[in-house]
């Protein structure tokens, strides 16, 4: 392998990539000890610029980058990775850093990720509430509130189904995948252990 070429400053830019739908994720930066420490042990670490530190991704959110492979570019002074990536990529709860469109030529918004964002976002209200936040009010009211939002959403969606009407229908269904993340932060669930559940019965069949 030749050598990476890190810049005056001592570093070398990284564009992370999502291993399995290639979404590219975010965009950062890694001195040599963050490159060699992604290299040991296979986790995204990375330099910051602006507190001049060494900082493993996912570190305090659990939001950690598993790397499935590492790549440099054909001047060997750039970086991609791709990544296993645990919930969200951005601190502002989107799935990606790349969500601010400039111009667009044709509709490229990806939806497929808004269960994670909107996980990552319910989290984030827990760990740091807002005021006048209705997710934090649940968690305020504790487990015995939320139950019972998911109980009502539960009805709510029967009779939606029961009238035959669509609109009403995904109206529900929303409320009721919104209260029952709620439900999984409280309890610690990821969506992940979804996922992972849903394969492993599809893989029974």
């Amino acid at each position: 392998m030749k050598p990476i070429q890190f810049n005056e400053q001592g570093l070398v830019p990284v564009i992370t990539q999502a291993y399995d739908t290639k979404e590219v994720l975010m965009l950062a930066y890694m001195n040599e000890e963050a490159y060699q420490r992604t290299v040991d042990e296979k986790v995204a670490h990375y330099y910051s610029r602006s507190r001049k530190e060494l900082w493993k991704k996912g570190e305090t959110t659990g939001h950690i980058q598993y790397v499935k492979a590492m790549y440099y570019d054909c001047d060997q002074d750039a970086l991609l990775l791709m990544v296993d990536q645990k919930g969200v990529a951005c601190h502002t709860m989107h799935r990606s850093c790349f969500f601010e469109p400039v111009f667009e030529t044709t509709q490229l918004s990806d939806s497929s990720y808004i269960i994670d964002e909107v996980y990552a976002t319910i989290e984030e209200r827990r760990k740091h509430p807002v005021e006048g936040s209705y997710t934090n009010y649940l968690f305020d009211k504790g487990l015995d509130k939320i139950l019972k939002k998911v109980g009502e959403e539960t009805a709510e969606v029967i009779i939606g189904a029961k009238n035959r009407d669509k609109d009403e229908l995904i109206y529900e269904l929303s409320d009721l995948v919104y209260h029952s993340l709620v439900l999984m932060v409280e309890q610690g669930i990821k969506p992940d252990d979804i996922k992972n559940e849903l394969k492993r019965r599809q893989n029974k069949k």
